[in-house]
């Protein structure tokens, strides 16, 4: 069975699209399960309305992170030992064939994917330029946008083997860079990473200049965490968003 582990905090109405979006997929043969992480808004009522539509688990936690909620989601709503899990994010937005890509990938015997990010048309401005900045080859190397060679799969759009999921032992305790730190544990039991073409999602991200900042920042912290952890992984490419982020204020700067 292929399961959908989607975390949730704070965001119904992103929840909502979300779901709206597995249950037009065209491949139905799946489940999904929701695992709220100690929201103080959370999207039970939005679960429940898609209780007709989709096979899905409404899970609740004290709030851990996305980490944390992602392994409480394979542990208390995956009871069979040969799943399929698919690890989204609740700001995506899937095309209706994402679920059939999946099902003839894990038929043909894939055992570990990433898919690429994209924007949607009826993206505003704002999203349009956020999904740039962290998909460009000239911000980022492409590393989120589907660049090929090296490509290691982020938690937004991710799956793996309940096999190997429990090998490496699930996501850790890391705050930041816990997905890619997943996916270089899964590498190194010899699993090879594909980039599976027609599963890309549509990633919202947020919207505002000072959360993209943070998230920046964030993604640096990561970098260092995971150079420390996994040596040799720290590349020239992981310093282009520094030089993005650089630029950008310089630009805001004399713009004022």
């Amino acid at each position: 069975m292929i399961r959908a582990i989607i975390p949730v905090y704070n965001r119904p109405q992103e929840a909502e699209e979300i779901l709206a979006s597995l249950a037009r997929q065209s491949f139905r043969n799946f489940a999904v399960v929701v695992v709220e992480d100690g929201s103080s808004v959370d999207c039970r009522a939005v679960a429940e309305g898609f209780r007709d539509a989709l096979n899905l688990a409404y899970l609740v936690k004290p709030n851990g992170g996305p980490a944390s909620a992602r392994n409480f989601g394979v542990r208390e709503g995956c009871d069979r030992c040969d799943d399929f899990l698919v690890f989204l994010d609740s700001d995506c937005i899937l095309p209706e064939r994402y679920m059939e890509t999946v099902r003839r990938a894990v038929e043909g015997g894939t055992e570990f994917f990433g898919g690429a990010d994209m924007a949607s048309r009826d993206f505003s401005p704002m999203q349009r330029a956020v999904s740039y900045s962290m998909t460009s080859l000239f911000t980022t190397g492409g590393i989120r946008g589907g660049r090929r060679g090296g490509f290691i799969p982020r938690s937004f759009n991710m799956g793996v083997t309940r096999r190997l999921f429990d090998a490496v032992g699930g996501f850790s305790d890391m705050r930041f860079g816990e997905d890619i730190d997943f996916s270089m544990k899964v590498l190194q039991t010899g699993a090879e990473a594909v980039l599976l073409d027609g599963a890309e999602v549509c990633h919202k991200r947020r919207t505002d200049m000072r959360s993209f900042f943070r998230q920046v920042f964030h993604s640096g912290i990561a970098r260092i965490n995971l150079s420390l952890r996994h040596p040799g992984s720290l590349k020239p490419l992981h310093i282009l968003p520094a030089f993005f982020l650089a630029g950008s204020l310089a630009c805001l700067a004399a713009a004022a």
